[in-house]
């Protein structure tokens, strides 16, 4: 089959690997019909390197049709449609039945210390191939595939892989009050979602934060009060609060994680690692990894006192400095984590209609077959063509 796979910082590209098989009695084979790039991948293309060896299989954002079982499925049939959620999750463990198919006890990765397995995502999160890919082995699969209905096109439900049920865990573990304030930093597929999403769930006042126009413009039609970071730049925080009684929003949620704008000095070391070999920078990161945490530091300043930071941006340092003073004077609520995705499907799907109050339909940017990946990662890390969320067609 062909995939899209790792070769080195800022190097992907697509490659012929073996067909994935039947390895368990109720893993199923998926054949890709579509598969997102998700800012998360990015993190891959440029920080994360040292957790990955050439030739792993991105991405985490696929949806497609059964074309085999094993022989304890019985769930699912072959020409079933499915999405797939980007947590390798059992369904039925202690974590998973409180909701927590992030952290599932069946596929934490021990030898590392971290939660729940994720497809296509480095060695931190079991080194599971990915879904940018013809096809795609999936395990637990009476558990872990969402049917879908036939009939709409893929873009109706692909975003239940990631980026719906990740801005839907935003938003509600922001806890904004009914007719309530929350900010929005970073208007990228999730930031975009999330803000939606808030104002479906009745957000008085949605800010949202950028720095790219296309992005901005696309939030303001949504409804979204946009503020542009390159204007404000460090007199954010008190724009957010001249158009909130002098407080602050009541949530601010962080969608921009640990590549920010700014800290220039964190960037260099991020570079620095990246340029490292793999058992170098891998020591490095696991010890000292620091992440730019302007984006961080800009939602403690813009959240009112009492007020919640909910952060969907992904952060991989370990020696990152916090300002525990200002967080704990202002009372600062921080909530946090990878999406548990099946704990927000029955919340989401109903939503998924022809009505498409979370323009799901339209949310894409790009559709692009699968061999012009590499092209789709270099434009989406530039921030160009207007491209925020692109599909890929195997």
């Amino acid at each position: 089959m062909r995939a899209l796979t790792y070769q080195g910082k800022r190097d992907v590209r697509v490659e012929t690997v073996p067909d994935p098989r039947i390895e368990k009695p109720d893993d199923v084979i998926v054949r890709v019909t579509s598969t997102g790039i998700c800012g998360s991948d990015l993190h891959l293309y440029e920080v994360l390197g040292p957790y990955l060896d050439p030739g792993d299989i991105l991405g985490h954002e696929p949806m497609g049709v059964v074309e085999e079982v094993g022989p304890e499925v019985t769930s699912l049939s072959p020409g079933d449609r499915v999405v797939i959620p980007f947590n390798v999750s059992c369904g039925h463990c202690f974590m998973c039945e409180r909701g927590l198919h992030s952290q599932c006890e069946t596929t934490q990765v021990h030898e590392r210390g971290t939660g729940a397995s994720l497809f296509g995502y480095t060695k931190l999160y079991g080194q599971v191939p990915g879904g940018q890919a013809e096809l795609l082995r999936v395990p637990f699969g009476d558990s872990l595939p969402i049917r879908v209905p036939q009939g709409p096109p893929d873009d109706r439900f692909v975003y239940l892989s990631d980026v719906l049920p990740t801005a839907w865990q935003a938003v509600e573990y922001a806890a904004i009050p009914p007719g309530g304030t929350v900010t929005v930093l970073g208007l990228g597929p999730i930031g975009a979602m999330a803000a939606r999403i808030a104002q479906h769930h009745g957000a008085g006042l949605v800010i949202g934060v950028d720095l790219v126009p296309d992005r901005l413009e696309r939030a303001s039609a949504y409804g979204a009060k946009c503020l542009d970071v390159r204007r404000y730049g460090k007199d954010l925080g008190d724009a957010i609060r001249e158009l909130t009684d002098g407080r602050g929003t009541d949530a601010v949620i962080d969608a921009v994680g640990m590549e920010a704008h700014g800290a220039p000095v964190a960037k260099a070391a991020q570079w620095a690692v990246g340029l490292m070999p793999d058992a170098v920078g891998e020591r490095l990161m696991d010890k000292a990894g620091i992440d730019r945490l302007s984006a961080l530091y800009a939602a403690i300043d813009a959240v009112r006192r009492g007020g919640t930071v909910s952060l969907s941006g992904v952060y991989g340092g370990s020696a990152d400095p916090m300002p525990l003073m200002t967080m704990f004077d202002k009372q600062i609520q921080l909530r946090m984590g990878q999406a548990n995705v099946w704990r927000w499907v029955d919340d989401i799907l109903p939503l998924l209609t022809d009505e498409d109050p979370l323009g799901v339909d339209a949310f894409a940017t790009h559709h692009l077959p699968l061999e012009q990946g590499p092209e789709a990662y270099r434009t989406f890390q530039e921030k160009g063509d207007g491209m925020i969320k692109t599909l890929l067609r195997p």
